[in-house]
């Protein structure tokens, strides 16, 4: 919940971002910044040595769970760019929940009714913050976000998948260089990088690349430790509230009522989504 609350107060920044450089430059910038900002953390929480294969498996996992990061971020980068509808873009983004426990089934992974359930109420939730005025046609930018958002998905099953038998604050590290360097390779290609613009949006940026990348994303990494992904899909769908009441706060927007109702679902999908059946296990007393 406590990344999904950074993330969501993320959208603010990138947001501000938007008019000061390319999204391939900002990406690149507080990714790289994340991935600086975790050094000092490591020497005090996991200083130490570590043995030749866990560096190994740190080494190539993070640059796994890298990629699909940087891809994840383009997609939706260049989706947003497409729609300029940020609503729009969320709910797609964010149809990750119903995305994660589809492809679980093909990890072997079962999920219980009432994830699914979770699932679809916290869906129509996200709808009722997200999108105000009708999904309407769909266009090349809503492709873009669908794949990005498959490629989110593919992001929460592969962070469960390797994330658990290595050390956090290196695995992020990792993947935050990989997700950073590829991004930055591509504003170059793609985008004018100027200095200037970059301290011109340091604020958006330091927040970015802190507190979304650096201690976000690691929270996320701990977080799944200890959830299952379907489950984990669901809590971060309260990004999109945490946004809401972001710009509400920062930007002075107001929450509608289609708003309110739309929390409330996503809380109850949440709820939902925790129940689990335990079965009775009658135990024969036998006697000698």
């Amino acid at each position: 919940m406590l990344t999904a609350l950074i993330w969501g107060l993320a959208f603010t920044a990138q947001r501000q971002s938007v008019d000061l450089m390319g999204g391939l430059t900002f990406g690149g910038v507080r990714f790289l910044l994340g991935a600086v900002s975790l050094i000092p953390v490591i020497a005090v929480f996991e200083r130490g040595k570590t043995s030749p294969k866990e560096r190994r498996d740190t080494l190539k996992y993070g640059v796994i769970v890298g990629v699909v990061l940087f891809i994840a971020c383009t997609f939706q980068q260049y989706g947003i760019q497409i729609t300029l509808s940020a609503g729009k873009s969320g709910f797609i983004t964010g149809l990750y929940i119903v995305i994660v426990p589809i492809l679980g089934l093909l990890f072997g992974r079962r999920t219980s009714p009432f994830t699914w359930i979770g699932a679809i109420v916290a869906v129509s939730g996200l709808y009722f913050i997200s999108v105000t005025d009708g999904l309407g046609s769909v266009g090349l930018g809503d492709v873009l976000l669908l794949i990005g958002a498959f490629f989110w998905a593919i992001h929460i099953l592969t962070v469960d998948r390797f994330a658990k038998c290595l050390r956090s604050l290196r695995f992020s590290v990792v993947q935050f260089v990989v997700c950073g360097t590829l991004s930055l390779a591509g504003a170059f290609i793609f985008e004018t990088v100027r200095i200037s613009d970059i301290l011109n949006g340091i604020v958006p940026i330091l927040y970015g690349g802190i507190a979304s990348v650096g201690v976000a994303y690691t929270l996320q990494i701990i977080g799944q430790k200890h959830v299952e992904p379907s489950r984990a899909a669901i809590i971060f769908s309260l990004e999109a509230l945490f946004s809401a009441v972001g710009a509400a706060i920062i930007l002075g927007e107001r929450m509608t009522t289609r708003g309110y109702v739309g929390a409330g679902l996503i809380f109850a999908g949440i709820l939902l989504s925790q129940i689990v059946i335990k079965k009775r296990v009658q135990r024969l007393d036998v006697r000698r």
